[in-house]
């Protein structure tokens, strides 16, 4: 992508530096992951955490995920059972999210984590991202970059849209997965929060139990838990089976023909696909100014859940 924004920093030594110095300092960054982009500060600083609250415009009950370059850097501030490690050997690093029990003398502070015993945290896969995190004697606390409520940043120019050139980015290129990590919670009932690439039948093979979707926190312990999320501002309609022309159409499948007003997800029926395309869509529907949008019926299963979950909260 050509850098025509003076926000936006290429990834390379010389700026690699530039934000270590600027997360030292209890800056924010915005930074890639392989699911969306990130609003990262020091998590054991309350300035950074203060920051990135107040940028997001972002619901003081509602945790944010520290992030980790490896469980020996984890283990100073969270207490790891057999149930993690199993998964974490699978998945990890990767987009899943674990909820676990914070340490009594945990250095995270505890506005990051909504005052909870509980914290979540990931091990991003993106190799920026994990390079950064190997030079830093911090973890990273990183919401999606972007208001809250709104749609997640998946390259550098949609995070540009939402906080013009405030807050500098560092390039990584389109997000691989493009929607948020799933967060398995493993405090009390094992279950899903969070809905994502990662699905509950792959968890259950790992842990020999069945996964279930939690519908409803009344604390809130993970990210994308509130009712009204992901969405782009204009009206969402699910299981469609037509538009009319002057409003977008989301589609999926070989079976819908290609109009002015359509946007297909995968041709190919590929849910990872439509994932991957499911934001882009949201921000190029509403550039093109179409007032609302109706989705066609996504299936249910594997990824489809997550695609699912996210076009449900988009159109509260």
């Amino acid at each position: 992508m050509k850098n025509i924004y003076s926000n936006i920093l290429k990834f390379n030594s010389k700026n690699l530096i530039k934000i270590i110095k600027i997360l030292k300092k209890n800056g924010i960054i915005c930074l890639p992951t392989e699911t969306v982009y990130g609003l990262g500060g020091n998590a054991y600083s309350y300035i950074a955490i203060k920051k990135i609250f107040e940028v997001k415009k972002r619901f003081k009950k509602n945790p944010l995920i520290i992030h980790y370059y490896n469980l020996s850097h984890a283990k100073k501030d969270v207490i790891l059972d057999q149930d993690f490690y199993k998964v974490y050997k699978k998945f990890s690093p990767g987009p899943i999210t674990y909820i676990v029990k914070k340490k009594n003398n945990s250095r995270i502070r505890p506005i990051a984590c909504a005052n909870l015993k509980t914290v979540g945290i990931r091990f991003p896969k993106d190799k920026i991202i994990r390079k950064l995190l190997k030079k830093l004697n911090f973890p990273l606390a990183m919401p999606s970059a972007n208001k809250s409520s709104g749609v997640s940043p998946v390259k550098p120019s949609d995070v540009f849209e939402e906080f013009s050139n405030k807050i500098k980015v560092l390039d990584g290129g389109i997000s691989k997965i493009g929607i948020e990590s799933t967060v398995l919670n493993l405090v009390g009932n094992i279950c899903i929060l969070r809905p994502g690439i990662i699905t509950p039948k792959q968890i259950e093979k790992v842990l020999k139990i069945s996964i279930k979707i939690s519908p409803k926190q009344t604390t809130i312990k993970s990210p994308g838990s509130l009712k009204k999320h992901y969405s782009p501002g204009i009206p969402i309609y699910m299981n469609k089976k037509k538009c009319p022309d002057k409003y977008a159409f989301i589609t999926f499948g070989k079976k819908y023909p290609v109009t002015r007003n359509s946007f297909n997800l995968s041709k190919k029926s590929n849910l990872s696909e439509a994932a991957k395309n499911l934001y882009k869509f949201f921000r190029n529907i509403k550039k093109k100014g179409y007032k609302k949008i109706y989705v066609t019926k996504i299936p249910n299963e594997g990824v489809g859940i997550a695609i699912n979950d996210r076009l449900k909260r988009a159109s509260k």
